[in-house]
């Protein structure tokens, strides 16, 4: 798709989205000009026409929402909101007469002031609801015909309208547990949150673009050159995590998958035992192995064949060679699985029509096996790729990010991967508003890689060409 047709694409939605607006503005002022006075003053109290109508199931729903939506507002909301561009202005002290004066808590203020600025938003998209029922009530009284009793509503919540029944209470989990916290995040990476502005004893307050300015600073005490260097190194450790255990796990689904190979459902067996122990036991026990008071070192210095322990996890490359290799032990045996029963759907006739023609067995495996592979599983490499954007089991389980540089800002270390990063700078520096940018940044970082390498995949682009 050319440029042009792209921003023509963008612009026709933007040119709609105002189309839209418009029209259902126009509608809601057409149901109020005449619409009868049931109508008029449900704009004020909802559910009013409804339940003048009869609908006391639906009249008394919106009535209700609208009376908790004004408790909370009166109650918490609106006095939050008051202190949303300040995010507070009185700090904790104490009175004259010696009593503690708590002052304002900007954690609160922020988190209650998204929190009523999102049910403003859903209150609006209600109380529209609200005054398209009374059109569609007050549409089917002058056709003659009767309105939905509330038997049938309710019935309908378990029949017509199921849907809405079962996803309310998990889209109410979705929106308390995943978007609030997110937006939450969004807003800290533009304040001031850390050490030294912590609520509830300190205020913070917003700064803008600051913190932005920061990251992509190169100055002594800007984090540029630590986040260059953790952005090369996540997408490094990425590309070789996923390419080298999607190509060796292959690799090792053939051979066993081989004609003539004996005991195929041992050599599985053991392969899965490996992924059959959690991470956290056995990733720990690889990092003591290793360490340099560790088995492997102690018993190459006994046989003599080293004077001094390898410095696997004090050495920056090596550290960075050892959690790739490692991570093959780990993530080979679920491509083995993935790939084993894929093998078997190839057709067989493929490869003998391929022996009469001549093919050798590595010309096989790129014309045919391969292309397979990489059309049914592009998603899933798509996925592992993403996973090990923000693979912190085996980082922080082996490393913990080490070994530490002086030349490295935020507490990062040679190994740490952005969200390592996030964490150790959340957890010990307290640095809230730099780990909220960071953590903004490993969402760019892995939908940017996502949809790119989406969009090349062969499962996308040539479907009816493979088939």
């Amino acid at each position: 798709m050319s440029k042009d047709k792209q921003s023509s694409g963008a612009a026709g939605k933007i040119s709609g989205f105002f189309k839209w607006l418009g029209s259902d503005l126009a509608d809601i002022g057409t149901t109020f000009t005449q619409g009868d006075w049931k109508t008029k003053v449900s704009f004020v109290i909802m559910g009013f026409g409804p339940l003048m109508r009869g609908q006391f199931l639906r009249g008394a729903a919106f009535l209700l929402l609208e009376i908790a939506f004004l408790y909370y507002m009166i109650a918490f909301g609106a006095g939050y909101l008051v202190d949303f561009g300040t995010l507070g202005t009185q700090s904790r002290g104490f009175n004259p007469d010696g009593t503690v004066s708590y002052g304002d808590n900007s954690f609160l203020i922020l988190l209650y002031s998204l929190l009523s600025i999102i049910l403003i938003l859903i209150f609006l998209y209600v109380w529209r609801l609200n005054v398209r029922q009374n059109k569609i009530g007050e549409a089917i009284l002058k056709q003659g015909k009767t309105l939905p009793s509330v038997k049938q509503d309710f019935m309908s919540l378990l029949d017509k309208n199921f849907d809405k029944t079962l996803l309310a209470l998990p889209m109410l989990g979705v929106f308390l547990f995943i978007m609030l916290p997110i937006i939450f995040m969004i807003c800290v990476a533009f304040t001031n949150y850390d050490a030294n502005h912590q609520a509830p004893s300190q205020l913070f307050t917003w700064v803008g673009f600051e913190n932005f300015k920061n990251l992509f600073s190169f100055g002594s005490t800007g984090f540029g050159a630590t986040f260059l260097n953790v952005l090369v190194w996540t997408l490094v450790w990425a590309f070789f995590a996923t390419f080298l255990n999607y190509f060796l796990g292959m690799a090792v689904a053939i051979l066993i998958n081989k004609k003539g190979i004996k005991y195929k459902k041992l050599w599985r067996t053991i392969l899965v035992m490996t992924i059959a122990v959690p991470q956290f036991v056995s990733l720990l026990y690889v990092c003591k192995l290793f360490a340099a008071d560790g088995l492997v070192n102690s018993y190459l210095i006994r046989w003599g064949l080293i004077r001094t322990a390898i410095p696997f996890w004090e050495n920056a490359v090596l550290a960075k060679i050892m959690v790739i290799v490692i991570n093959l032990w780990v993530g080979i045996p679920y491509v083995m699985l993935i790939c084993t029963g894929l093998l078997m759907n190839i057709p067989e006739d493929l490869y003998e029509s391929a022996k009469i023609d001549g093919a050798n067995p590595i010309q096989m495996f790129v014309k045919i096996t391969l292309p397979y592979m990489l059309f049914v599983t592009g998603p899933f490499l798509l996925t592992q790729f993403t996973g090990n954007l923000n693979n912190f089991n085996v980082i922080y389980l082996l490393t913990q990010g080490k070994p530490q540089s002086m030349n490295l800002t935020g507490g990062a270390g040679y190994t740490d991967l952005l969200v390592t990063w996030l964490y150790k700078m959340t957890l010990n520096q307290t640095d809230y508003k730099m780990a909220a940018v960071i953590g903004i940044m490993v969402f760019l970082v892995t939908a940017v890689v996502s949809l790119v390498v989406y969009n090349i995949l062969p499962s996308v682009r040539d479907e009816e060409g493979f088939q």
